[in-house]
């Protein structure tokens, strides 16, 4: 067994604390999702450090506000908007034959919905695993030459506590034959996100590509526009103790900086992380840790398998 890998950070940690000191001078990103929420805080600190960052995002009007804000806030011009629906795959396609073919150093699969109401892309696909997983995947193969030019590029891949919800269902991975339920569907998905960082560090290592997953903790954001406050208020007495209090949208975005560009994770792949360390096995009964079945090799080749019939 290897051993835990920690950091001198933790939940209160913040986004700029991750990464004080180091400079991402030449380097490049992409996060997706990132007009809105920890998407926003992870961009921010990225250019903020020097690096040249493109938001992938839905609404480029927004995205555009947001770039604006953060070339003032940081001095750092180097940023850009390009239009990107991770539900529909021809304009995942679109946004990879229009990317840059310069090495791209960061990859964060930030963007996500929760909890929506059932809701199928023009593919049949359930939204929730087609947006959250499917297009992050297609997203990363489709990046992969420039991946590889870096020579040392992380790919982060935002999961959640909520995995614990649900493995994915390999039998009925679109709620074609079982009862939709939306929390099911979500959890499902961001087990499907760990499995990723899982399989493609055993793929892609070779090539100097990591890939880690990560639960942000619990951050107040649109990502939630699809919860009421009685259903959040009803969660969250039901998990008690297991659940953390709400972080700020710079807490948030700490572990996805850290994992993005921080030193002491060069070389690391295939790990998740909750508050700034890996996280532990999760125990029966508590929010926190990790499912032994997200980290299963068996099922995270089968999801690449199933992933690549997908978005071919």
């Amino acid at each position: 067994m290897t051993e835990r890998i920690t950091t001198p950070f933790g939940a209160e940690s913040t986004a700029e604390q991750v990464v004080a000191g180091v400079d991402l001078a030449g380097k490049r990103a992409v996060v997706t999702g990132g007009a809105s929420g920890i998407g926003v805080e992870t961009a921010r600190t990225l250019a903020a450090h020097g690096a040249e960052v493109v938001l992938a995002v839905r609404d480029t009007a927004a995205g555009e506000r947001v770039a604006e804000d953060i070339v003032a806030t940081t001095g750092n011009k180097q940023l850009s908007v390009a239009r990107l629906d991770l539900a529909d795959l021809a304009s995942v396609r679109e946004f990879v034959q229009n990317a840059d073919q310069d090495p791209l150093h960061i990859l964060v699969n930030n963007a996500g919905v929760m909890a929506a109401p059932l809701s199928r892309t023009g593919n049949g696909w359930e939204l929730q695993f087609a947006t959250n997983h499917l297009g992050h995947f297609a997203l990363a193969l489709g990046l992969l030459p420039q991946l590889r030019k870096a020579e040392g590029a992380r790919v982060v891949s935002v999961a959640s506590s909520a995995h614990l919800r649900s493995p994915v269902v390999f039998d009925d991975i679109h709620f074609e034959r079982r009862e939709y339920e939306p929390w099911s569907a979500y959890g499902q998905s961001k087990t499907a996100n760990i499995l990723f960082a899982l399989e493609a560090t055993r793929r892609w290592a070779g090539d100097g590509i990591f890939v880690n997953s990560l639960h942000p903790g619990s951050i107040r954001t649109a990502l939630q526009r699809h919860v009421t406050d009685e259903e959040i208020a009803r969660l969250r007495a039901a998990a008690g103790a297991g659940l953390s209090e709400w972080k700020t949208v710079e807490q948030g975005a700490a572990t996805s900086v850290l994992l993005a560009a921080s030193p002491l994770l060069d070389h690391v792949g295939g790990h998740y992380f909750e508050d700034c360390n890996e996280a532990l096995p999760n125990q029966p009964g508590t929010r926190f840790g990790v499912a032994a079945y997200a980290l299963d090799p068996e099922a995270a080749a089968r999801l690449w398998d199933v992933s690549v019939a997908s978005v071919r």
